[in-house]
């Protein structure tokens, strides 16, 4: 478990180097329920906006992991739910950089950004990413399955005009899933949108770790590549080598490390640097006291925390 209440990691990414994770918000509190998401169903979609943990403590946790030595490439707004939602996440941005020159990074889906306060806060970010998957309200809805009072073209107008005016540095993620929205027309009327964003750099990614819905399946990756060339600039695709640690936690336990990022056993034993006799018997006990499950995904094996916990005891 980590030492901290709001941090984890830090998280080795392909993108950022060493990020450390900041948790604002309770799991799976989130506007979009995913086919694909890797943390599983949101069982309550909410646009409504909270502070969920206090921003002293937040900025506690960071001031001490910083007095402790540590060290990180990048300070991540995301985890297991929606940063936004979070009422004073903007504040915990002004309290990060006033501590540290780290550079920050918000991970949003963008769902909120037609909130103009939601913009200036997400501004304050030296890189935010977005997601845009769908091309119309249908698309949309059956990918991200969006909390029902939200609008396709109000979402697409919030992140239009966040990115007009924003002068961080602007990424944008386009997940596919097969036989829902990777058609070469489909993923073209997504590129239409995104182009004139002008992000710096677009994500294009699909299923690599189990998904929400067990249905939703991964786009073959020379399909990806020949995809990629829709954007501007061309997209950048997953790493194939399953094997390659992409995001797993580099400085977290086994059970933070597959709460939050589904993983073979090669992928933690690279992450957590560990035998993989040892991991493979803890990770036989926390699947036996109910707590890990493993999934079969794309042939192969990922382990992942168990959304209902089985209690032994009963209690």
């Amino acid at each position: 478990m980590s030492a901290f209440r709001h941090l984890f990691g830090p998280v080795l990414s392909r993108r950022l180097g060493l990020s450390l994770g900041v948790e604002l918000v309770p799991e799976k509190t989130c506007s979009y329920d995913c086919v694909f998401c890797q943390i599983g169903r949101t069982p309550c979609t909410t646009l409504e906006r909270a502070r969920f943990v206090p921003e002293d403590e937040v900025l506690a946790d960071f001031s001490a992991w910083l007095a402790g030595g540590g060290k990180a490439d990048h300070i991540t707004l995301a985890g297991a739910g929606e940063p936004t939602l979070h009422a004073g996440f903007g504040d915990i941005l002004d309290g990060l950089r006033a501590r540290s020159a780290i550079p920050t990074v918000l991970m949003s889906n963008g769902s909120l950004f037609y909130v103009p306060e939601v913009r200036a806060a997400s501004a304050k970010a030296d890189i935010v990413k977005v997601s845009l998957s769908g091309w119309d309200e249908a698309s949309w809805r059956q990918v991200n399955r969006p909390d029902s009072s939200l609008r396709f073209d109000r979402v697409l107008e919030g992140i239009r005009a966040f990115a007009r005016d924003y002068r961080g540095t602007l990424w944008v993620e386009v997940f596919l899933v097969r036989g829902i929205n990777d058609r070469p027309e489909q993923v073209a009327r997504i590129a239409a949108l995104v182009n004139p964003l002008k992000p710096a750099c677009v994500h294009l990614n699909t299923v690599v770790r189990p998904p929400a819905e067990p249905e939703a399946r991964s786009v073959a990756e020379d399909a990806m590549r020949e995809l990629a060339a829709l954007f501007h600039p061309p997209a950048e695709t997953p790493v194939s080598d399953r094997s390659r640690s992409v995001s797993a936690g580099a400085g977290g336990g086994l059970l933070e490390t597959v709460t939050r990022h589904p993983s073979t056993l090669a992928q933690l034993v690279e992450s957590l640097h560990g035998d993989p006799g040892s991991l493979l018997k803890e990770l036989e006990a926390l699947e036996k006291a109910g707590r890990v499950e493993s999934v079969m995904t794309e042939g192969a094996v990922y382990y992942r925390r168990r959304r209902d916990p089985v209690n032994p005891s009963g209690g």
